[in-house]
């Protein structure tokens, strides 16, 4: 007799109730993909955050208030004017501001300019937020002059 034991004449091997169970998770695909993911999140993430650059000025100022919805109007470099991401005219803002004002759901505009925006249209920005009858404020970074 062979040394072999249980092993059939036949070639067939072992049948499959003789087999050992293997109980173990291989995790190494799953933590690929986990960290395929996390890289993609981590490059996709500053893109999506959106707004638009802007060079917003420091002053003594205090920290806005965190409010539920801000609705920010900003002068951009180039006198281009903004009403959150949307570029508007001056014309469109003066028709425009009024119509979203009636809806109730913007109790306070916050106006943005660039530091090196041209001074007419923020002006005229201002001017527009009076004229509509908002509670309109100036947007600045804050700063503390050194000790």
């Amino acid at each position: 007799m062979s040394s072999l034991g249980s092993h059939r004449r036949g070639g067939r091997g072992r049948s499959r109730s003789d087999l050992p169970l293997n109980a173990e998770i291989n995790v190494t695909s799953l933590v690929d993909v986990a960290f395929t993911l996390l890289v993609i999140f981590i490059i996709t993430a500053p893109i999506l955050q959106g707004g638009i650059e802007v060079a917003i000025p420091r002053a003594d100022v205090p920290p806005l208030t965190s409010q539920e919805s801000p609705f920010f109007i900003t002068v951009m470099r180039d006198g281009q004017i903004m009403m959150e991401e949307t570029a508007v005219t001056l014309d469109e803002l003066e028709s425009g501001l009024p119509q979203l004002l009636s809806t109730g759901e913007i109790e306070r505009v916050f106006i943005r300019a660039d530091s090196l925006a041209p001074y007419g249209p923020v002006l005229k920005t201002m001017a527009i937020a009076v004229n509509s009858g908002v509670n309109w404020s100036v947007v600045a970074e804050p700063w503390s002059p050194s000790r």
